[in-house]
């Protein structure tokens, strides 16, 4: 090993530096901040769902100015056409043709403002750029630049103006996360800090370095044991009674890429069925649909996830 590479910043080093950044906007919600890394480093995409002034903005921001690369912001409203994020194809007159001109999805990192408030026709236009991380457009298809993610902001559906996501948008996101109101000591904190000018938030690392997390991070060793855990996981969802729907393979597939990041953020080689268990309630908890009769008990998700957690056998250690 040379020099350089004795010096070099190692995973665990690179994720907490990011996070220390992005909490100086963000202060005493470290949980969701790694667990939005986490989302990013998977190449997922990542839902922030709160009541209003709470901060999930301000997190988006952050982490977008945390990393040198190009990011935009769309304000969703009810009259925001699909073109007004993917793009549109407009007539060039100098060379008699028409031509692409690109929308703002056309970033590293977009932040989707109040998602909810879009119609879901234009909720919609996202679907394709989610998951094939590429934008089709009169029978052309544009690729998408990488790292892309889509973070987007939502308030609870029982306010007003706002579309609930329907379940197949729901299922494209990673994971959500929900960052809740401050407790007294950060809000005296928040009135200090943000009081009079709010931190200014500057990269501390490269798109590059971004790409070499994730490639890192899909390199993590899972045991084949593991994955009959999540693939044991997966099927208890199916057949549990108070769910009327289970785990998707994409959602299998979710929690097995955050498992890998969460232990190389740890400094593991390999995952464990601790990252699988910390990461269950955040990854599937949007995916899963309960039943009507838990629905009647009052029954949450979070539970129904505990619990279904609890009715799978955890691989043993060697």
């Amino acid at each position: 090993m040379t020099v350089a590479e004795r010096a070099a910043p190692t995973f665990p080093e690179l994720f907490d530096i990011i996070v220390a950044n992005i909490s100086r906007a963000i202060q005493g919600k470290t949980d969701a901040i790694e667990l939005t890394l986490i989302c990013m480093l998977s190449e997922g995409h990542l839902l922030i769902e709160d009541v209003p002034g709470v901060g999930k903005t301000s997190l988006a921001k952050a982490i977008a100015n945390s990393i040198d690369c190009t990011w935009r912001r769309v304000q969703c409203t009810p009259d925001l056409l699909p073109s007004d994020i993917t793009g549109v194809t407009v007539w060039n007159r100098a060379e008699d043709t028409f031509r692409f001109q690109p929308g703002p999805v056309f970033c590293n990192v977009l932040l989707a403002d109040e998602i909810n408030r879009a119609a879901p026709r234009t909720q919609s236009a996202l679907l394709e750029a989610m998951e094939e991380r590429q934008v089709t457009a009169d029978g052309e298809t544009h690729p998408l630049p990488r790292p892309f993610i889509v973070i987007a902001t939502q308030n609870p559906v029982e306010h007003e103006g706002t579309y609930g996501l329907p379940d197949s948008q729901l299922d494209r996101f990673l994971l959500r996360v929900s960052l809740g109101y401050p407790d007294r000591t950060t809000e005296l904190e928040i009135l200090e800090t943000h009081g009079v000018v709010p931190p200014e938030i500057t990269p501390v690392v490269s798109r590059a370095t971004v790409l070499g997390l994730i490639k890192a991070a899909s390199g993590i060793h899972v045991s084949p044991t593991l994955r009959s855990y999540l693939v044991d996981i997966a099927e208890a969802s199916r057949r549990h009674p108070g769910l009327a729907i289970g785990m998707s393979p994409r959602a299998t597939l979710s929690l097995l890429r955050a498992s890998r990041v969460r232990a190389a953020a740890a400094g593991r080689s390999y995952v464990i069925p601790d990252d699988v268990k910390a990461l269950a309630a955040p990854v599937l908890a949007h995916r899963l649909i309960v039943s009507d009769e838990a629905g009647v008990r009052g029954a949450s998700r979070s539970a129904l996830i505990e619990e279904l957690l609890g009715t799978v056998a955890v691989p043993a250690a060697r």
